[in-house]
């Protein structure tokens, strides 16, 4: 059996995350927001950057011989066979339009993999936690997936439609319920929110393709202590980017094979 995340770790990890969740609301909703674009053509703001400084500061001094990946810097190595997976903003095209969806998330992954997962949203002032064998938590309380067993009737949320592979959505969409004719529901402005509606019951699946291993990282503890399941569309549960299914474990595999040509 694997072992537990350390409790003490995970409340650390909690109180970083929202310390630096609440740093991006210096920012949040400011019209003179500067927006630069990567390499990659994605958006980062002062806020990305100042988010993920304020967080490796903070690992370095605690935890000085731990692994440090983040989005907006590069890899730091250590020698403790554990590393923190830094997103400062996830959903930074939510936040610089002024969409309260952003997430902040900072996960751990150990010898034994993924230990922590910590989404926080700063606009809602919400936050879902999780440590391996500890169960998930949302602002304190535990939490779990949904019920829902039939994708006919399932909410689905998405990042956007546009980075899903030809023919994969309309496959989802033409599901019907033999009785109501309608299918699933899909939703989006999902990124790291999509993940927190999925282990929080209000959603359930979260559909999200083209993933970096930080926008993942504590997604693979967070779903699975929520009592629902989380794999890449091939199956694959090993940490890293790839395309990504999250769903309360009932519609799983059914989802996995439409996503995957029907």
């Amino acid at each position: 059996m694997t072992e537990s995340a350390d409790t003490e770790l995970l409340n650390e990890a909690v109180e970083l995350t929202r310390e630096a969740g609440q740093l991006t609301l210096r920012w949040f909703s400011d019209h003179e927001l500067s927006v630069q674009r990567k390499d990659d053509g994605s958006p980062v703001t002062e806020a990305d950057k100042a988010a993920e400084a304020f967080l490796r500061e903070a690992l370095a001094k605690r935890f000085p011989d731990d692994a440090v990946i983040g989005e907006e810097y590069p890899e730091e190595q250590g020698t403790s066979g554990r590393t923190w997976v830094i997103d400062p903003i996830d959903g930074t095209r939510s936040f610089v339009r002024g969409v309260p969806l952003y997430t902040t998330l900072l996960a751990v992954i150990d010898q034994h993999g993924p230990s922590i997962g910590v989404a926080a949203v700063p606009p809602l002032d919400e936050a879902v936690w999780a440590g391996r064998g500890l169960g998930c938590y949302h602002n304190g309380r535990r939490c779990q997936v949904s019920a829902q067993t039939e994708l006919s009737r399932s909410y689905l949320s998405t990042s956007g439609t546009e980075w899903w592979p030809e023919g994969a959505f309309d496959r989802v969409r033409r599901t019907r319920d033999r009785e109501s004719r309608t299918g699933p529901r899909l939703r989006t402005w999902g990124d790291g929110y999509g993940y927190v509606l999925v282990a929080t019951g209000r959603v359930d699946a979260m559909i999200d393709p083209g993933l970096n291993l930080w926008d993942i990282a504590p997604m693979l503890v967070i779903v699975p202590e929520a009592g629902g399941c989380i794999t890449q569309w091939n199956g694959s549960t090993t940490p890293s980017a790839g395309d990504w299914l999250s769903t309360n474990g009932s519609i799983h595999e059914e989802l996995r094979t439409l996503l995957n040509n029907g």
